[in-house]
This record gives structure tokens, sequence and C-alpha cells, in this order.
């Protein structure tokens, strides 16, 4: 059996945004139930309820692991049932929270060569000591087995495979920022799960649906899909910004090219947005387009989360 607790479900900077004064954000830092607080998008899984993988490391993943009994330490005086993370891109939301795990703890961290670069290049990342943080890198579009520090098996095996997105915004200025293809070298994955037969795929982010993606993600049991933004001009007509979703590497989830459009023939059985921005009205439990989402057979990710395969 498969295990997915969702640590985090909102987008970078959570929900409510430590500088955001909007409607949403006032009703969550109040306590509205119908507006619950969201850290910044993480997930544990593990294939035994004893080892499990971080999918990405938050910034908020000490609150996090505090937050989740099944991640406490539980033997000696220093250990972890963490036995690593996997990452999906270098953006600071998905590898900030690697820091919080600098206490000498063995553990692997896994990504594609795209993303080890690019951790490779900041000297801080080496806090994570060598000597006991094993750094592996693996090839896109391959399956393999997600091992413990010592080199166990899990009961896990994965695969990342690229999808349209976009480099990480720190890394704007000498790319360019343009959006990648499917081809890409990996800065922008996806991570596909597999035990006893059964399939989670984990996409936080996500710029277009592309036709290998659709069949990539064909009647999975589970699928975790980027909700960034309600509409492409979100943040716009919001006055939060500048860029549109597919400027910011995302696709929308309503319309006529959107996420709810894009799945209704994919015979997925449990869809769940996650990685919602503050601006998203679907964070907001009494708004109609949570009420559209959910006719359309999609769940909204809440931090605490917890399904079983």
């Amino acid at each position: 059996m498969m295990q997915a607790v969702v640590l985090g479900s909102a987008a970078g900077g959570g929900f409510p945004q430590w500088n955001s004064n909007t409607t949403a954000c006032r009703r969550a830092r109040a306590g509205d139930p119908a507006a619950l607080a969201r850290s910044q998008a993480s997930l544990a899984v593990s294939a035994n309820g004893t080892a499990w993988y971080l999918l990405n490391a938050s910034p908020d993943l000490r609150q996090q692991i505090l937050a989740t009994p099944c991640l406490h330490a539980r033997e000696g005086l220093r250990s972890t049932p963490i036995a690593g993370v996997l990452l999906t891109g270098g953006e600071v939301d998905a590898v900030t929270g690697l820091l919080t795990l600098r206490e000498r703890q063995p553990l692997r961290l896994v990504a594609a060569d795209a993303v080890h670069n690019l951790l490779d290049s900041n000297p801080i990342f080496e806090a994570l000591s060598r000597e006991v943080v094993t750094r592996q890198r693996v090839p896109l579009r391959q399956w393999f087995p997600l091992l413990a520090a010592a080199g166990a098996p899990t009961g896990l095996t994965a695969m990342l495979f690229p999808v349209p997105g976009k480099v990480p915004l720190y890394m704007e200025p000498t790319s360019g920022g343009a959006l990648a293809l499917e081809e890409d070298d990996g800065s922008t994955v996806g991570v596909a799960l597999e035990a006893d037969g059964r399939r989670m795929i984990y996409i936080p982010g996500c710029a277009a649906m592309t036709p290998g993606l659709a069949e990539l993600l064909r009647g999975a049991a589970l699928v975790f899909f980027d909700g960034t933004l309600w509409r492409d001009d979100e943040m716009i007509l919001a006055g939060l910004g500048p860029k549109t979703g597919q400027r910011m590497g995302h696709m929308s989830v309503s319309g006529a090219g959107g996420t709810i459009a894009a799945f209704a023939e994919l015979g997925v059985e449990r869809k769940i947005l996650i990685h919602m921005n503050n601006s998203n009205p679907v964070l907001l439990d009494d708004s109609p387009e949570r009420a559209e989402a959910e006719a359309a057979g999609w769940q909204v990710a809440f931090d605490g989360m917890e399904v079983r395969l």
C-alpha cells in the first residue's frame, strides 16, 4: 500500500502570504474555517509506513515535520523516518527546506542532473554534509528504486519525467526565462511513483498538457497536479503582478486550455489540485470556483491531507 501525506499545499509564499493584504489572505489570517491556512507545497510518501520520502523540501519544512507525526524521530537520541528527498526542480520553494536537514542526518538527495547542478553551484547547500547525505543523480524517463540512506529498499519505485515549465526565477537573468519543451533536460519534472502495482503522479508545476504527458497520466490511480492559478491572467486582474500564468510556467485550472479540460478524458481515478497561489479563489471553500472544480471531479489539497492507495 502506498501512502501520501500533504505536508504543504500552497504555492511559494504560502496562504496567507506574509505580505498579502487581499481579502482571501485576511480571511485566512483571521482563522476563517472556509479559508484554511496552507504552507508551501510538499508531499511525504511511503510504501510501508516506516520509511518516507519527501517530494520537495519547502521553506516550511521544519514546521511541516513537526505537524506530521509519521515523520517524527522514533529511535535513540537522533533519528528520522525520512529516508530521502526527491526534488522536482530547483525553485526556491522546492529546495530551501533542504537547509532544515543539515544536522548530519544520513539521507538520500535524489534529483535529475539539472537540479543537482544548481545545488552544486551554490555553496550554501554544502551544509548538507556529503559525508552523510548521498547526492543521487538519476536519469529522466527511467524507473529506479527509492532507497534508504544505507541502500535498503523502501518499496517505492520512481521515475522523473520532464514537463513543460521554466527555469527557476533566480536563473531568469541568464536564461531569458523561456518556457521549456517536454524534451527539456529536467529543469522542471514530474514524479511517478509505484508500489504494489498502483501509480501516483506528482506534478506541482506544469505550463501545458502535451500528448506525451497526457498518455503518461492516462488511467493513473492518483494525480496531484499544478493548481497555481485559476485563470491565466489572474495576477494581472488582481493587481498583484504583470505576469500571466503561462509566463510563470503554470497552466490555469479553468478555461478551454486549462487543467480541468485537459484531464476530462484521461480516466484518472483521483485528481487533486496542489501548489495553489494565494490569489487562487479555489482555496476558499465557499467560492464558486471551488464548487466548479469539485463538480468536475477535483479535490483541493490541504495541509495534513492523507491519501492511501
